[in-house]
C-alpha cells in the first residue's frame, strides 16, 4: 500500500484526498496546510464545487448556543422595568397590554439604543457562558459594510461594557462567506449576498478579506413592512410583524410574472372597527407588494458585479452567487437573481445561520483574524 502526504488542502488537495479514499491501495497519512484543521474538515465535507463528501467528517464544537431575536420589552421607562428579553420578549409582542414598550436596540445592523443594547447583549452572553464572575469573553462582532466610525465605536463600547477582554469587528459578509464554507483562504473570488433583517450585504471575498462590498439597508424587515403595508392599504387589516414574516415565506413568489392561484387566510385587526378580521390573500398580490424592496437588493448586486476585478470574473461565472441570511429562502429568489444576471445562484446550507457560524469560527480561531478586514479599534 502506498502511504502519501498532501501538501496544501485547497481544491486540488481535497480532490486528491477524495480520490485516495476510493482507492484501497492508497493511505493518506498526513495533510499540510496553514488553515485550521476543523476548517479543512468543513471544506472537505461541504465542497461548493464537488458536492458533499460521502464519508463521515465529525466536529466536536458546540455550535450555536443562543439564537434569539434582538428585542426587549419593558413596562414603563428605564432598564429597571425590563420584563423580557429575546425569545420571551418576542412571544409577548401583541399579547401583552398595559404600558408595555417594545424596544429594538439594533436597527439596520447598528445600535440605536445604547443602554438597552448593553443589557440585551449581557443577557445573551450570560445565557451562553453562565454567570461566572471572572470569565471575560473574546468577542467577534459582525457589522454592515457601510457603518460609520461612530456606529462602529458604539459597538466596541458596548462590548467593553459587558466585560469583553478582546473585541474584533468584521464585515458581516465575510463572516457569512466563512460560515457558508466558501474558500475564503484561497486566491479565488466568492460572491455572497447576505439578506439579513436590517441590511443586505453584497460582497466579493478572496484571500481572507473583502475585495469589494456594498450594503443597503433593505432586507427582511423592509419586505415584511411592505407586506404589512399592502394588507393595510388593500384589505384594511393590521397584522403583526410575525404574521407579515410568515406570509413572506408562505406566499411570496418573487417571480412577479408567475401568477399562482394560491390563496391564504390572513388574520388580523380591522382598521375601522378594531375587531378581529379574516381576509383572503393571493400570492400574485404579495409578489407585487414586495417588488420595490427586491429591486433595491438587485440594484446592490448589480453595483458590485459591475465593479468586479477582471481576474475574478471567471470565478463568479463558474461558482456563482451564494445567498445567505434569513430571507435567502424567499421562494424563487435564487431563480430571479440567476435570470437577472445570467450567473448560477445557490442558497447556502443553513442560510439563516451562516453569519453566526462564521463569527463563531473566528472566535474559536482568534489567530486568523489578523488577516481579516476588521480591527479592534
Amino acid at each position: 500500500m502506498a502511504r502519501i502526504g498532501i501538501n496544501g488542502f485547497g481544491r486540488i488537495g481535497r480532490l486528491v484526498f477524495r480520490a485516495a479514499c476510493t482507492n484501497d491501495n492508497i493511505e493518506v497519512v498526513g495533510i499540510n496546510d496553514l488553515v485550521p484543521v476543523d476548517y479543512m474538515a468543513y471544506m472537505l465535507k461541504y465542497d461548493t464545487m464537488h458536492g458533499q463528501f460521502a464519508g463521515e467528517v465529525s466536529s466536536d464544537d458546540k455550535g450555536i448556543v443562543v439564537n434569539e431575536p434582538s428585542v426587549v420589552i419593558t413596562r414603563g421607562e428605564g432598564p429597571r422595568n425590563i420584563v423580557a428579553v429575546g425569545d420571551s420578549a418576542e412571544e409577548m409582542i401583541g399579547r401583552a397590554g398595559g404600558n408595555i414598550r417594545i424596544i429594538h436596540p439594533l436597527r439596520d445592523g447598528v445600535i440605536v439604543d445604547y443602554e438597552m443594547a448593553q443589557i440585551m447583549i449581557h443577557y445573551f452572553v450570560s445565557k451562553a457562558i453562565g454567570t461566572r464572575r471572572f470569565v471575560r469573553p473574546r468577542v467577534v462582532v459582525t457589522i454592515p459594510g457601510d457603518v460609520s466610525k461612530v456606529e462602529r465605536r458604539a459597538v466596541i463600547n458596548t462590548m467593553e461594557k459587558i466585560g469583553a477582554r478582546q473585541i474584533f469587528v468584521v464585515e458581516q459578509a465575510f463572516a457569512a462567506a466563512l460560515g457558508t464554507g466558501l474558500p475564503v483562504y484561497e486566491p479565488q473570488g466568492s460572491f455572497v449576498v447576505d439578506i439579513g433583517g436590517g441590511t443586505t450585504e453584497v460582497a466579493l471575498v478572496s484571500m481572507v478579506g473583502v475585495v469589494l462590498s456594498h450594503s443597503v439597508r433593505v432586507a427582511g424587515n423592509k419586505i415584511d413592512e411592505a407586506i404589512a403595508g399592502f394588507l393595510k392599504k388593500q384589505h384594511a387589516i393590521l397584522v403583526t410583524d410575525r404574521v407579515a414574516e410568515q406570509i413572506k415565506f408562505d406566499l411570496a413568489d418573487v417571480r412577479s410574472e408567475k401568477k399562482m392561484e394560491h390563496i391564504a387566510v390572513v388574520r388580523g385587526r380591522d382598521i375601522a372597527t378594531g375587531m378581529p378580521l379574516t381576509v383572503d390573500v393571493n400570492m400574485a398580490n404579495v409578489s407585487e407588494a414586495i417588488r420595490e424592496p427586491l429591486q433595491e437588493i438587485l440594484g446592490a448586486i448589480k453595483w458590485v458585479l459591475g465593479r468586479v476585478p477582471p481576474e475574478l470574473c471567471s470565478d463568479i461565472l463558474q461558482n456563482g452567487i451564494y445567498l445567505t441570511g434569513g430571507s435567502a429562502a424567499l421562494p424563487n429568489l435564487d431563480t430571479m437573481i440567476a435570470t437577472e444576471f445570467g450567473v448560477p445562484v445557490s442558497v447556502a446550507r443553513d442560510a439563516g445561520e451562516c453569519t453566526t457560524l462564521g463569527a463563531g469560527y473566528m472566535a474559536d480561531h482568534f489567530d486568523m483574524l489578523g488577516g481579516v478586514s476588521g480591527k479592534n479599534d
